[in-house]
């Protein structure tokens, strides 16, 4: 089956999609000679990342970096490429001195337990202003939610849009604020609302394939918003549970003991583990065993590895 976007794709830009470990990766035709990536992957994948960005350019120079938001997953290759290719590095506004101080962003990476190579942003993408991807214009819209600091781009001739991980095919991502003591749900309901208003006729989200039945997306997202928001230790739950699952994406096998030291210190398993009302020993050995009983994880022989 064709993509969606075939013949967009073809004379503007390429989709990779990546897996939940790395953050797709949407590469633009600027010019013959230059293009355009937005988000980066892990840094587990980085020099994937740079050859599959590479090969994408097709003999293009990358001068363009763009994030859509600063979590492990969408940034983690910002580093290699910056390296490889001299590239600009264009992050939103709101997350713009947290990354050129580079210490508020470290906290928030050791506060899941996850890795990042530090980057120097050179330029600001400002919501409410619009930015030329292969040549066309692209509108940047604040999503908080997910992510305070997040946004995603909008295409209004072919109504195509960058979602990030405001809104997948089944969902949406963990809302982090809630999980740190701040409102998160609210505006994750707001962003859903302003999808709703630009009515894009196809998604290209941070994880997962690319999609065009908008409306039962929208519907599934409120629907898992609505239940998340009148239990927020489902929320808890489900956010420790995808967490130890992302390690285990970078870890691939270990021991119970050996994941339950790497969180120990990380600030928001012990939120989580206090929204859960649990220990965060019990808490993580729940979490594991929820997994293995899912079918996502397997353990044998003391040690839990990836199904």
């Amino acid at each position: 089956m064709s993509s969606p976007l075939a013949a967009f794709e073809r004379a503007h830009l390429r989709v990779i999609e990546r897996n939940w470990l790395s953050a797709n990766q949407i590469i633009f035709y600027d010019s013959e000679h230059a293009g355009s990536v937005v988000d980066t992957g892990y840094i587990k994948h980085q020099d994937m990342t740079v050859a599959l960005v590479r090969e994408a350019l097709a003999g293009r120079h990358l001068t363009r970096i763009l994030n859509t938001h600063l979590h492990s997953d969408h940034c983690g290759g910002n580093a290699l490429l910056i390296r490889s290719f001299g590239a600009e590095l264009l992050l939103p506004s709101a997350s713009f001195d947290a990354a050129k101080h580079w210490t508020p962003l470290e906290a928030e990476f050791a506060s899941v337990a996850q890795r990042c190579e530090r980057f120097t942003p050179t330029a600001k993408l400002n919501p409410g202003t619009v930015i030329s991807l292969g040549a066309r214009d692209w509108e940047i819209h604040a999503a908080p939610g997910h992510d305070p600091n997040s946004i995603i781009l909008f295409e209004p001739i072919e109504r195509i849009l960058i979602s990030a991980d405001a809104l997948w095919e089944n969902g949406f991502g963990i809302i982090f604020p809630e999980i740190d003591g701040q409102s998160g749900f609210t505006e994750q309901q707001s962003i859903l609302d302003r999808i709703e208003e630009l009515a894009p006729r196809i998604v290209i989200p941070g994880h997962g394939k690319i999609f065009t039945d908008v409306n039962a997306a929208l519907e599934r997202a409120r629907t898992r918003l609505t239940a998340l928001r009148a239990e927020p230790i489902k929320h808890a739950r489900h956010s420790l549970k995808a967490l130890i699952q992302f390690l285990m994406l970078e870890l691939e096998s270990t021991t119970r003991d050996s994941l339950a030291l790497h969180v120990q210190d990380a600030k928001l398993f012990h939120n989580m583990c206090a929204l859960m009302q649990m220990p965060q020993l019990q808490a993580v050995n729940w979490a594991i065993d929820s997994l293995v009983a899912g079918g996502h994880l397997t353990e044998r022989d003391g040690r839990i590895a990836l199904a």
